[in-house]
């Protein structure tokens, strides 16, 4: 610490900093470049795909979803735009107060995801999990878990920091009548399903398998 008050990392600090930052930001370029040369889906895509199958009707409000995803709105608004352009996914008025907006995957979004997975597993694989070894994989789930939790307020009872301050609210990002003229298939039956990169995908809990 000088005059200034400022903690200046130490040497061996200052190497695992660098480290870090280099590790994420090529760790996230190759697996994104990986899924979108063989699908052609960029890794935000399919992280969106794998949020919404996780829930019931395979839906979430967009509000929900930004904050899952630790995305600003309108990021994410652009990603369903393309995702939405793609036949993935749809954007629907909220059930529950009609003003908010939903976004829900399609079953042609579904069986997208279900073929990407095989792609994704393989470069979480090769890019990471089969790099290091199991002590230090768990070491790394361990320090992000803590960081993550540190970040985000948690303690140990239970309590969470205020939400971080999005752009103000815009009704979920889109108005209902941006969406009023969507045609939403009937979801009836589709339940949560769980398709990360150290699961294989399964069928829906409910109802037939999703199709294109």
């Amino acid at each position: 610490m000088d005059d200034s008050g400022t903690r200046w990392l130490d040497a061996h600090q200052q190497r695992q900093w660098r480290a870090l930052v280099r590790g994420m930001a090529l760790l996230n370029e190759h697996l994104d470049r990986d899924l979108h040369t063989e699908t052609g889906l960029s890794l935000n895509e399919y992280e969106v795909m794998v949020r919404l199958s996780e829930v019931s009707e395979w839906r979430m409000r967009m509000s929900t979803l930004a904050d899952e995803m630790v995305h600003s709105r309108s990021r994410l608004s652009h990603t369903v735009s393309r995702m939405e352009k793609k036949g993935l996914v749809n954007r629907c008025k909220d059930d529950g107060d009609g003003r908010g907006i939903q976004c829900m995957l399609t079953d042609a979004g579904y069986a997208a995801l279900q073929a990407a997975s095989h792609t994704h597993v393989s470069s979480v694989r090769r890019r990471l999990v089969d790099v290091v070894t199991d002590e230090e994989l768990t070491t790394l789930g361990t320090a992000f878990t803590k960081m993550a939790n540190a970040i985000e307020g948690v303690v140990e009872s239970g309590a969470q920091a205020p939400p971080l301050p999005w752009e103000p609210e815009s009704e979920d990002i889109a108005t209902v009548d941006d969406v009023a003229t969507v045609t939403v298939e009937s979801a009836g039956g589709r339940g949560a399903d769980h398709i990360r990169a150290a699961e294989a995908p399964a069928g829906p809990a409910r109802g037939e398998p999703a199709s294109a």
